[in-house]
C-alpha cells in the first residue's frame, strides 16, 4: 500500500509467542524485563494466562509480538494447548537452579510439537543463570538438550538483563520472512554469542495486558 508521497508501507507482521514452563521458573520476569526494564524480585504466579503485545521496528518491518505467558501450575496445565495451537514462537523456560523444571523441558516441548507439530520455532530458555553458587544445570546440558529437540537455546537473567534483549533479538531473526533467520541457526547453541540483529522499540509503542483467569 502505497501512502501519499508514493513510498511504500511495510505491513505490520504479528506473530504469537507463547512463554511455557514450570511454576517459578520465571517465565513473568522475562517479560517483564523486556517490556518494561524491571524487576521486583517476589513471587507472583500467573493465574490462568496473561497476554501483553509490542510494537516494534526490526529491519525494515514493523513486528507486532503477542506474548502469552502461561501459569506453571500443574491445575491450569488443560488450558494451554489452546494458547499453544496458533503460535508462531514456543519459549520453553527453566530455572537452572532446579532440575525438576529443567526434566519438565522435554514434556512442554512434547505438547507444543503434539499441537503445531513442526510449524513452531522453539526456543528453550535457561534462566536465573545470576545465581552462580546455587546452579544445578549447566550451560552444556541445556545446550545439548536444545539440539536434541530441534531448538534454540540461551541462557538468560531476568534479575540483572542479562542476555535478555539478545534473546528477542535472536526470536525476531527467527521469524518467517526475516532474512537473517538462517544466521540465528549457527548461534541456537552459543547462548552467549551476540548478533548484528537491529531491533528497536517503536517511538510510540502501543501495549495491552489483559488476563483471564481460569476456575480452579
Amino acid at each position: 500500500m502505497a501512502d501519499t508521497k508514493g513510498s511504500m508501507v511495510a505491513p505490520l507482521s504479528k506473530y504469537k509467542l507463547v512463554f511455557l514452563g514450570d511454576q517459578s521458573v520465571g517465565k513473568t520476569s522475562i517479560i517483564n524485563r523486556f517490556m518494561f526494564d524491571t524487576f521486583d524480585g517476589k513471587d507472583h504466579p500467573t493465574v490462568g494466562i496473561d497476554f501483553i503485545s509490542k510494537t516494534l521496528y526490526y529491519e525494515d518491518r514493523t513486528i507486532r509480538l503477542q506474548l502469552w505467558d502461561t501459569a506453571g501450575q500443574e491445575r491450569f496445565r488443560s488450558l494451554i494447548p489452546s494458547y499453544i495451537r496458533d503460535s508462531a514462537v514456543a519459549v520453553v523456560c527453566y530455572d537452572v537452579e532446579v532440575k525438576t523444571s529443567f526434566a519438565s523441558i522435554t514434556r512442554w516441548i512434547s505438547d507444543v510439537r503434539l499441537e503445531r507439530g513442526n510449524d513452531v520455532i522453539i526456543f528453550i530458555v535457561a534462566n536465573k543463570i545470576d545465581v552462580l553458587n546455587e546452579r544445578v544445570i549447566s550451560t552444556e546440558e541445556g545446550a545439548n538438550l536444545a539440539k536434541e529437540c530441534d531448538a534454540h537455546f540461551i541462557e538468560v537473567s531476568a534479575k540483572t538483563g542479562n542476555n535478555v534483549e539478545l534473546l528477542f533479538k535472536q526470536i525476531a531473526a527467527t521469524l518467517p520472512g526475516t532474512e537473517t533467520s538462517q544466521m540465528v541457526n549457527s548461534v541456537m547453541n552459543n547462548p552467549n554469542q551476540s548478533n548484528n540483529v537491529k531491533l528497536e522499540n517503536q517511538k510510540n509503542q502501543e501495549s495491552e495486558k489483559v488476563q483471564t483467569k481460569a476456575c480452579c
